[in-house]
């Protein structure tokens, strides 16, 4: 089994009842050729980069999934025969660092990605950063006094 990707773009002159039977019918494709749906994202309707078939908008959907190498061919013909798919891209993940990315993007579309924490500096450099930052505030404020005050000694010609 190998990791993938597809997003296709329907026409949006499509009823929402006639997107959901599209949908599934896509979903269906790949079920019934040994495919596994790891994650779906419905990304509704958004504005195209450039008119497409007269189409100015477009609705986005995003399935992941793991299948076998020759259910790509199917479904892209399914794709290609289809008259309200406007367009559409199937992704192989291939590399580990790949497929671990694509875990990832799994988790997001499922709702159960955890941001890792972010990394703290040490107590030293965060000390030091206090400092750093209040020094840079009293200097901007001599800044500000010098810019408000002219130069002291200068003459009037």
């Amino acid at each position: 089994m190998r990791f993938y990707e597809t997003m296709f773009i329907l026409k949006p002159t499509l009823t929402p009842e006639e997107t959901s039977a599209k949908i599934e019918f896509f979903k269906s494709v790949l079920l019934n050729n040994g495919a596994s749906i790891e994650g779906v994202i419905d990304m509704g309707i958004r504005n195209l980069a450039y008119e497409i078939k007269k189409c100015k908008r477009g609705y986005y959907f995003v399935i992941y999934f793991k299948a076998p190498a020759t259910l790509v061919a199917e479904l892209e013909r399914n794709y290609r025969i289809n008259e309200e798919v406007i367009r559409f891209i199937v992704i192989n993940y291939k590399s580990k660092t790949e497929q671990k990315n694509w875990g990832v993007l799994v988790d997001k579309a499922n709702g159960k990605y955890i941001e890792p924490p972010k990394k703290k500096k040490g107590a030293e450099s965060s000390a030091e950063s206090k400092e750093n930052a209040e020094s840079s505030v009293d200097s901007a404020e001599g800044a500000v006094d010098s810019a408000n005050n002219p130069a002291e000694g200068a003459s009037d010609v």
